[in-house]
């Protein structure tokens, strides 16, 4: 919602009030009362839905809607160069056949200048096969024949960094849910081969793809900031740097985009080095357009990593019960795509651990009941023993001791194929619950007390939603009073 009330908060007068008489006059009174509410009267979400009478499902269409006629406004307002630009390059072929060669050369001179500015890269081979073509018997033709190989090898370097940028991420996932050596070494060989390709031109685009792998990696892969040789930059530097690219490259639409990725990203570094007050300054902005994130940028990041970034700051904040009520509004008309695994698991995973804080155990195990029916795990079977691990707990907190008792079964016959000493800290979690679900009363919280300690002493893997179960004074007691039936 924050992203939506700056917007509106920094409408010109006259723009609000065309805004206001355009929704009023299509029959969109309420998306009207919504604006005026958060323009005038700067009431919050609670007492807007209540006098406009509306559930939060609604609610949150209705925000969508608002955000959507703002954007559409503003768009028709402003003045495009670059549209224009790409209508004369559309528009070239009808220049060289009908123009006089002295006119067709200077309009070409002169769109080369303007894609040039716009850096339209891709564009400029258009321009340059035809001023090469057009100096056959000129001695110029040579260093237009080099700007169009330039421009082509620059082309299909841009086209290869994209590539690697989208498989460096669906990578990510897989070694997301294993911590598998192998796989981080693919993952550094990816970005190595991404600095590779990012060297061979001068190019912002370049330096901004590389960019969004390299402070990724350096966060979630290979912390080593602490130990920068003299050639890598301080993330903080890359940050500015691709910030200055934004600034001077207003128009361009990828980057236009980029602007959400990479303030998740300073979110992320922030929160990373513990600096919650510079991080603080990022999350209302990306939290607003979590979905977004999920849906629409995959092969730019491993956006799912959000969900537990937020997790964490909700307990770290304890506000984790109002979770489950905020995600009512966030993914009411987000659709998870089963096929990437690890981006699914952890939208369960972090959907299933708000209901357990909100204390809604049944509503938690049927998120995660509901994936495992849907999903094959057999790929990854320490995430398995993770998720099913949450689930015990859930089973547990519902005092349903024969689903505990048949999960805990399962779990324990794949704690014995992959080895205790692999999956410590899952083996000691599963202790816990045992304790919790034993008919011994005696001294129970002490030993659940106990295990907690060294749960939290273990080594994690990677994917580990139970070390986002907070082990506190309420875990203790809620498990030393569970009654089994």
């Amino acid at each position: 919602m924050a992203k939506l009330k700056n917007i509106i908060k920094q409408l010109s007068d006259k723009d609000y009030q065309a805004i206001y008489n355009s929704l009023n006059e299509s029959a969109a009174e309420k998306s009207a009362s919504l604006l005026k509410g958060i323009r005038e009267r700067s009431l919050g979400d609670n007492k807007i839905m209540e006098e406009l009478g509306v559930n939060p499902n609604a609610y949150y269409t209705l925000r969508s809607r608002l955000n959507q006629k703002i954007e559409e406004y503003l768009v028709e307002q402003m003045e495009n160069p670059r549209t224009d630009i790409l209508k004369k390059v559309a528009n070239v072929n009808d220049v060289v056949f009908t123009k006089k060669r002295a006119i067709a050369l200077a309009t070409l001179k002169k769109l080369e200048k303007e894609l040039i500015d716009y850096d339209l890269s891709s564009e400029l081979t258009v321009v340059y096969k035809y001023l090469k073509r057009l100096h056959m018997h000129s001695p110029e033709q040579f260093s237009y024949s080099q700007l169009y190989n330039k421009h082509v090898a620059f082309m299909l370097a841009t086209d290869k960094a994209e590539d690697i940028l989208a498989d460096y991420f669906k990578n990510y996932g897989d070694y997301y849910l294993t911590g598998d050596e192998t796989s981080k070494l693919g993952l550094s060989y990816l970005l190595r081969e991404l600095t590779n390709v990012s060297a061979l031109h001068d190019s912002h685009r370049l330096y901004v793809y590389k960019s969004a792998v390299n402070i990724f990696h350096r966060l979630f892969v290979d912390d080593k900031e602490s130990e920068l040789n003299q050639d890598e930059e301080a993330i903080e530097d890359v940050l500015k740097k691709v910030e200055s690219y934004f600034s001077v490259y207003t128009l361009d639409s990828i980057y236009h985009h980029l602007s959400l990725l990479f303030d998740y990203l300073k979110l992320e570094y922030y929160t990373h080095y513990q600096l919650y007050k510079k991080s603080e300054e990022f999350f209302d902005e990306v939290n607003d357009a979590v979905a977004t994130l999920l849906m629409n940028y995959p092969t730019f990041t491993f956006s799912s990593q959000l969900l537990i970034t937020k997790l964490r700051r909700s307990i770290r904040l304890k506000i984790e019960d109002t979770l489950e009520e905020e995600n009512q509004l966030q993914f009411s008309e987000y659709e998870p795509n089963p096929l990437n695994v690890p981006a699914y698991i952890t939208y369960v995973t972090y959907r299933a651990l708000s209901c357990y804080y909100a204390g809604n155990y049944d509503e938690a195990a049927k998120w995660i009941n509901n994936f495992l029916n849907e999903v094959s795990l057999k790929k990854y079977p320490l995430a398995q023993l993770e998720i099913k691990s949450v689930l015990a707990l859930q089973y547990c907190m519902m005092g349903d001791y024969d689903l505990f008792s048949q999960l805990m079964n399962s779990v324990q016959r794949q704690v014995r194929l992959m080895g205790k000493e692999n999956i410590d800290h899952v083996v000691i979690f599963n202790k816990i619950l045992k304790v919790a679900t034993s008919e011994a009363k005696k001294q129970k919280a002490d030993k659940i007390s106990v295990l907690a300690r060294k749960f939290n002493s273990s080594n994690i893997s990677v994917y580990a939603p139970t070390t986002l179960i907070r082990m506190d004074e309420k875990f203790i007691n809620d498990l030393s009073s569970v009654s089994v039936v």
